[in-house]
């Protein structure tokens, strides 16, 4: 018997998404909202979605719903208060791949650059790539708001 097997392309296993944002706001505010925004005030698209973030090295990003039932998405690689946050693990994708995610705040002439960076590498479906950019924006976009408003 023989089996034929079709392997996918690196392009396809592979993803690398970037993103800046400008925040008027301190690195310090941007940083405090960011952490907010990824843990109890994160959304999706359907609305309310409260994360969990323990914003320390080796800390779990998960979602908690209640009697030990939930979802992993990630550990905190790195955290340099108020420059850095990196996040490494398999985020929402219940497949076989390796995500890492890093948020680089840099304090600027009108207040903090945001750069976003979003690095995977194995099986990601097309619908889901087409997905992941529009929600890393809204988080980005939500993250900008809150930072701005408690200035």
């Amino acid at each position: 018997m023989s089996a034929t097997s079709i392997a996918p392309g690196l392009d396809k296993l592979t993803l690398n998404l970037t993103k800046e944002i400008h925040v008027k706001a301190s690195l310090e505010n941007t940083f405090d909202a960011l952490i907010e925004q990824l843990g109890p005030e994160n959304e999706n698209s359907q609305g309310q979605m409260p994360m969990q973030i323990e914003a320390w090295p080796g800390g779990r990003w998960f979602r908690d719903l209640g009697g030990n039932n939930g979802h992993y998405w990630a550990t905190v690689q790195a955290i340099k208060r108020p420059e850095l946050l990196e996040l490494c693990g398999p985020l929402f994708m219940s497949f076989p791949v390796a995500n890492n995610v890093q948020y680089r705040l840099t304090k600027v002439a009108d207040g903090t650059l945001i750069t976003f960076r979003h690095t995977a590498l194995g099986f990601i479906p097309d619908e889901m790539r087409e997905k992941m950019s529009h929600g890393w924006s809204s988080i980005g976009d939500r993250v900008k708001h809150a930072a701005e408003r408690k200035k």
